[in-house]
C-alpha cells in the first residue's frame, strides 16, 4: 500500500582571484544542473513504475554523494531532499516514512541557515510533503503548516512555477476550487527555467491536468 496516494597591485590579485574561482563555480553549477536533470528524467521519462524507483535511488546516491564532497552547499541538500521524497512517492513502500522525515529535516536545515537558497524552494519542498505526507500517529503531515511554508515560498518567488503549481495543487485538495485555478494558471504561465525544459514540460503537464480535473 502507497503511503502518498496524493501524493547552487589588488586589481591584479582581484581578478586572478576571481579568475580561479570560474572553473570551481563551472563545475558546482554542472553538478546541481546533474542532478535537476536527472531527477526530471526519472520523474518524467521512466517507463514504468519500477524503472522510476530505480531511476530514483540511484539519484539519491547521486544526490548524497554530492552532499557529502561538498557538505555546505544547501542547494545539494534541497535537492537531496526533493530526491528523496520523491523516491518515497513513487516506492510508497515501508522506507518511504523515513525517506521523508529525512527529507525534512534537510529542508528544516536550509531554511534555518540559508533560507534564500534557490529561490526558497525549500519551503515550497517542505510544503508539498506536509500535505502529502499522512498526518499523525502516522506521518508528520499538517495542512496548516502546509499553507505556511508554500505562502513563504510565494513571498520569496511569487512567479515561479514550482511554488505556484504547489499552492494551487494544494488549494485544490483543501476544496478552494477557485483559488485554486488562479494560482494554477499562474503556474501556467511561469517564464521557462533555461536548462531546467525536460522538468517545466513535464510541470506543465501535470498544471494542465490539474485545470482539467477542476473543470478548466
Amino acid at each position: 500500500m502507497r503511503l502518498f496516494n496524493r501524493y547552487t597591485g589588488m586589481i591584479s590579485v582581484a581578478l586572478a582571484s576571481f579568475v580561479c574561482t570560474l572553473p570551481a563555480q563551472a563545475a558546482s553549477d554542472h553538478l546541481l544542473s546533474s542532478i535537476q536533470k536527472k531527477w526530471a528524467e526519472c520523474q518524467y521519462q521512466s517507463k514504468d513504475e519500477d524503472n522510476q524507483v530505480y531511476c530514483l535511488e540511484n539519484l539519491v546516491k547521486m544526490s548524497e554523494k554530492a552532499l557529502s564532497q561538498q557538505p555546505d552547499r544547501p542547494d545539494l541538500k534541497v535537492w537531496l531532499a526533493i530526491s528523496k521524497s520523491s523516491l518515497a512517492g513513487a516506492d510508497g513502500g515501508v522506507s518511504a516514512l523515513s525517506l521523508v522525515k529525512s527529507a525534512k529535516v534537510l529542508l528544516e536545515e536550509v531554511i534555518e541557515q540559508a533560507p534564500e537558497t534557490l529561490d526558497g524552494s525549500a519551503y515550497t519542498s517542505l510544503g508539498s510533503l506536509y500535505y502529502k505526507v499522512p498526518g499523525w500517529p502516522i506521518g508528520f503531515g499538517s495542512d496548516k503548516k502546509a499553507e505556511k511554508m508554500l505562502k513563504k515560498a510565494l513571498e520569496m518567488n511569487p512567479d515561479g512555477i514550482d511554488p505556484n503549481y504547489f499552492y494551487g495543487d494544494f488549494l485544490a485538495e483543501d476544496g478552494r476550487k477557485k483559488q485554486a485555478i488562479d494560482y494554477l494558471q499562474r503556474a501556467a504561465k511561469a517564464a521557462p527555467r533555461p536548462g531546467r525544459e525536460l522538468a517545466d514540460k513535464g510541470r506543465q503537464a501535470e498544471i494542465a491536468k490539474r485545470l482539467k480535473d477542476l473543470g478548466v
